[in-house]
């Protein structure tokens, strides 16, 4: 039983720690990570679009005016000298004001396809991570239906093994493995216990000897149950 029980452990560790299952999970961060990312970025872009926007429109609103003068100084509609004056100072400004808004609008579409660069290579990323995830959720179903499947042969391997088994005994058995690294009965070889490989005295021995064989021994320092075998040295 000690060996169906030691291959249902590692089992179960392999289970838990599948290479697969580890980079699912670190896929799993990584997506995560880019969602934040790509929230951040789609609003960096939608920002910097309404930015432009608002821009182009300001232009388009300013030299819509320029336009607008000119055609009135051309057409000869401003007469008064002081109105001539002052409308063309004021051309002179919307001119400033065009040129300024321009620049504006160049540092702004410049920023712009920064930040759609930026979000493309997000979305990209994104993307492959995702396809990744998918092939390795793939690959971690079906390592871990293998392992479940030759866990379940162990079990089932193990059920005539602790038939006819006192039930206190199995309890005391199963309490030792759980608390003893997985090793809950040791063989007594060469008068050691193998679980702990240390040395009965002749009084623990003799003691051993002459108890009946279906009687349950520990050893006194790590607690295990013994097993008496033909290499025990009794």
């Amino acid at each position: 039983m000690q060996h169906l029980d030691a291959r249902h452990d590692q089992l179960r560790h392999r289970l838990a720690t599948l290479p697969e299952a580890v980079e699912l999970a670190r896929l799993r961060e990584t997506g995560a990570e880019l969602d934040r990312k790509l929230v951040d970025a789609r609003t960096l872009v939608a920002d910097l679009t309404a930015e432009q926007q608002k821009v182009d429109s300001d232009v388009e609103s300013v030299k819509a005016r320029r336009v607008r003068d000119r055609d009135r100084m051309d057409q000869g509609l401003i007469t008064n000298p002081k109105d001539l004056e002052r409308m063309t100072h004021e051309l002179v400004s919307l001119e400033r004001r065009i040129g300024s808004l321009e620049d504006d609008e160049i540092e702004i579409m410049e920023r712009l396809e920064e930040a759609q660069g930026v979000l493309d290579g997000l979305a990209t990323e994104d993307t492959t991570t995702r396809e990744r995830c998918e092939v390795v959720a793939g690959e971690v179903a079906s390592r871990t239906a293998e392992i479940e499947a030759e866990i379940a042969e162990v079990v089932a391997e193990r059920v005539p093994t602790v038939d006819g088994v006192p039930a206190d005994l199995l309890a005391l058995y199963e309490k030792l493995r759980a608390a003893k690294d997985g090793v809950g009965a040791a063989a007594l070889r060469s008068r050691a216990c193998s679980g702990c490989h240390m040395s009965l005295d002749p009084l623990e021995l003799a003691a051993i000897k002459r108890s009946p064989s279906d009687e349950v021994i520990r050893c006194a320092e790590c607690q295990r149950i013994l097993v008496r075998t033909s290499e025990s040295g009794l």
